[in-house]
């Protein structure tokens, strides 16, 4: 069954072949690289640039950050899913900053409970739209938009998932401000969203922010994972990472 419009009968069978679209694409441009902050032999922090997908979906068709890490480390093809290798957590498309990426299994399932239990310290820098106050918290559920399923939104809790976010202005920059955004949790779009539903989209954002004239020029949104803090699976060590802009 290979076209969308074919109805499903009672007894059809359902094959989905994860290995159909994730053929390693080859690594030719010189500015595929790999911005490692920290590697051991469970572990890698790297700082992800802006435009780079992290791993690929069936119509993606550029090198994604998981191209790129089967290139530099192949054994990882084992850990976690077919579709994204050692990957503990994702960023954006457009949004540059730290991940860690586990090498082995079980690493793997250690930090991914890490961030389940939200024992993860992550905090992010943005430029939005307006001038804020100092600071404040954002405690509001996020779900699917109503209208746009490609799109998240600030929703009831009925059909939204419970989502905080802090954040505190670091300095005015006439009509725009920058600020620090430190995460209680990690839903999809989490910053974005909540960005935008206090009135201050960030900017470059061509999902949730209207804003087209930018202060600086941008090759994604203006939204940078800064610090990553967590403790080492197998160590149990507090680590702490920063990736300035």
């Amino acid at each position: 069954m290979k076209k969308a419009a074919n109805l499903i009968k009672f007894s059809d069978e359902i094959i989905i072949d994860e290995n159909e679209h994730q053929a390693q694409k080859k690594i030719s441009n010189p500015d595929y690289n790999l911005k490692i902050k920290y590697e051991d032999d469970d572990l890698l922090i790297i700082s992800k640039d802006s435009g780079i997908i992290v791993h690929p979906s069936p119509n993606t068709k550029t090198v994604t950050l998981v191209d790129i890490l089967l290139n530099f480390f192949p054994k990882i093809s084992t850990v976690g899913e077919n579709s994204r290798p050692g990957i503990v957590h994702r960023l954006d498309k457009g949004t540059s900053g730290l991940m860690v990426i586990a090498k082995k299994n079980i690493i793997l399932d250690s930090l991914k409970d890490q961030f389940k239990k939200r024992e993860v310290i992550k905090e992010y820098l943005a430029i939005v739209n307006g001038n804020t106050k100092d600071k404040g918290i954002i405690n509001a559920p996020i779900g699917r938009h109503p209208k746009d399923r490609k799109k998240y939104a600030v929703v009831d809790e009925s059909s939204g998932r419970y989502a905080c976010t802090h954040w505190k202005l670091i300095q005015n920059l006439g009509n725009f401000s920058l600020l620090k955004f430190k995460l209680d949790t990690g839903r999809t779009h989490q910053i974005r969203v909540h960005s935008a539903h206090m009135g201050h989209p960030i900017i470059g954002d061509q999902t949730y922010s209207m804003c087209k004239k930018l202060p600086i020029k941008l090759g994604g949104q203006a939204l940078h994972a800064i610090e990553l803090g967590l403790i080492h699976p197998i160590t149990l060590e507090k680590m702490k990472f920063t990736a300035p802009l």
